[in-house]
């Protein structure tokens, strides 16, 4: 079989292993689906069940945190026995059939005698079909990533490249998704949009199996045999494995359903929330067996590579951090405070969330022709500056927010433009950061655990959903039933908050960019 250093012509597609596409398209249909419904869930939330805007925030940071915590299992299980094609593929499965269980909408909350009335039975499917995304994104995100980096070789040019492209497939699914989904949701009923980003994943689903031939051999297990092991009866490992996952999604369904309990084990100190206690013991158990096989397994260069690893998710989870208030308190911003009409159409909250999706699809091809240039021409900045760069950036999309907030047009309201710059600014923080460091995690893992280190930067990401979340809450408004909103003081808590994030940005890339020159001798030559 032809190894991913030396491809035959057949088997490449523009300079690219084809498999690189079969990987595109997949993701592109697993993210129309995931942001599709991302971009409603918290309108939904608050205008439809009527939740506060607090616990509105809590549940987007519990289902965030466990979304992007679940990929340490789904990579681990993958990495030790499943292989990335049957994770990718059981996560598909899970994938379609909780997102089409979101179309289930039940009956609308309503105020009776200054009492909330939820539609219990609609609730606990929707809980339901969350822990299935969850689970189910827990076994295809960090596996469908993976597979793109072994399709290169070790030091293959083309590598940012393909993973430039392969990011341009997230968006096109994720600019797609919130303008239909948004659309549907918002003008037909919150069930037609879930609807429409469940048909989406069963497209996924379909291209990721009908492709695998192209994927030559990246993605199947190390030991088929030892699945096929019976380990219960007439049950074999793999069954067990599903099995288990299963009555994982009833666990995470618990979980999913706390999302506004919080435990005081340390009166005023430590008090977590059991989905965050949950992440803090995953994550614990990561660390420990991450620096484990560090200083028992690896060698002196391995090892300090893996530091860098580390430390590149930590630069993912503080950009996250300021990225995921896109679905959180940009959405009620620009729900609220902000005039929707630009281009003779009057746009909704939940279809403007595709305007970073849609600045990745406009900025990923310069991306993806300047980086090999940069090289050949010696001045590629490396990761290291690329990653400070794009916190900054982040940190200056915030500004612009501010600048909007202060600056209201004459009806009270923000112009609708600014947002747009907005997105625009933080879109070019994203494509210095987050395709690089998902290229450097490829590069700099040991490769026999080079899953379970993807599943760190998405449990990197994890963290980065409850942070967020807990920083939209300090712009968090109650309208009292039957009250408005007052515009103008909802501006300056926004404007607040908007602030207190631009510093976070800011100041982390100018502490990046200083550390540079020493962090970059633990990369031993990885760019």
């Amino acid at each position: 079989m032809a190894t991913a250093d030396a491809l035959p012509r057949s088997d490449e597609f523009l300079g690219h292993p084809k498999g690189l596409y079969v990987c595109f398209f997949t993701e592109m249909w697993e993210r129309f689906s995931f942001y599709g419904m991302k971009a409603l869930l918290l309108l939904y939330l608050i205008k439809y069940h009527l939740f506060s805007d607090e616990h509105g925030y809590n549940l987007i940071g519990a289902y965030g945190g466990l979304v992007y915590a679940m990929p340490v299992i789904g990579g681990l299980i993958a990495d030790r026995w499943l292989g990335m094609r049957k994770a990718v593929v059981f996560g598909g499965i899970l994938l379609v059939l909780g997102h089409l269980g979101m179309a289930i909408e039940g009956h609308p909350a309503s105020h009776v005698d200054g009492v909330i009335v939820r539609d219990a039975a609609a609730l606990q499917v929707f809980y339901f079909s969350l822990a299935l995304i969850i689970m189910g994104v827990g076994f295809l995100k960090p596996n469908i990533s993976t597979i793109v980096g072994k399709l290169y070789g070790e030091n293959d040019p083309r590598r940012d490249s393909g993973f430039s492209i392969f990011y341009a497939g997230i968006n096109l699914g994720a600019t797609v998704s919130g303008v239909l989904c948004g659309w549907l949701g918002e003008t037909y009923g919150w069930g037609w949009g879930f609807g429409a980003a469940g048909i989406g994943m069963l497209a996924g689903l379909a291209n990721f199996t009908l492709g695998r031939k192209h994927l030559r051999g990246h993605a199947e297990p190390r030991e088929p045999a030892r699945l096929r092991e019976r380990m219960l009866g007439p049950l074999t490992r793999e069954h067990l494995i599903y099995l288990g996952a299963l009555g994982g999604v009833v666990v995470v369904w618990g979980l999913i359903q706390s999302h506004s309990i919080f435990l005081a084990l340390v009166p005023g100190v430590f008090e977590p929330s059991p989905v965050l206690l949950a992440m803090h013991l995953v994550s614990v158990c990561l660390l420990g067996g991450i620096l484990w096989f560090m200083f028992t397994r690896c060698t002196k260069i391995e090892r300090e590579q893996m530091f860098m690893v580390l430390a590149f998710i930590g630069f993912c989870l503080v950009f996250f951090t300021l990225y995921e208030q896109t679905y959180g308190s940009w959405v009620l911003f620009s729900d609220r405070a902000m005039n929707h009409a630009a281009l003779g159409i009057e746009w909704t909250a939940s279809q403007l969330t595709s305007l970073g999706a849609f600045f990745i699809l406009v900025l990923a091809p310069l991306f993806a022709w300047l980086w090999p240039r940069l090289e050949k021409a010696g001045r590629n900045p490396g990761s290291l500056v690329k990653s400070a760069w794009g916190l900054i950036f982040a940190g200056l999309s915030f500004l612009v927010l501010v600048w909007s907030a202060r600056h209201p047009q004459t009806n009270g309201l923000t112009g609708i433009w600014w947002f747009v710059l907005a997105y625009f600014v933080l879109e070019v923080g994203e494509m210095l950061l987050s395709p690089i460091g998902l290229s450097v995690v490829t590069q700099l893992s040991v490769p026999r655990v080079v899953s379970l280190m993807m599943g760190g930067w998405f449990l990197g990401t994890s963290y980065s959903e409850v942070l967020a979340a807990q920083l939209g809450k300090l712009s968090a408004i109650e309208i009292p039933d039957g009250a408005t909103l007052d515009v103008s003081a909802a501006l300056i808590k926004y404007a607040e908050l908007f602030l207190f994030s631009a510093w976070i940005g800011l100041g982390s890339g100018v502490i990046v960019l200083l550390l540079a020159p020493l962090l970059r001798r633990w990369m031993h030559g990885v760019k």
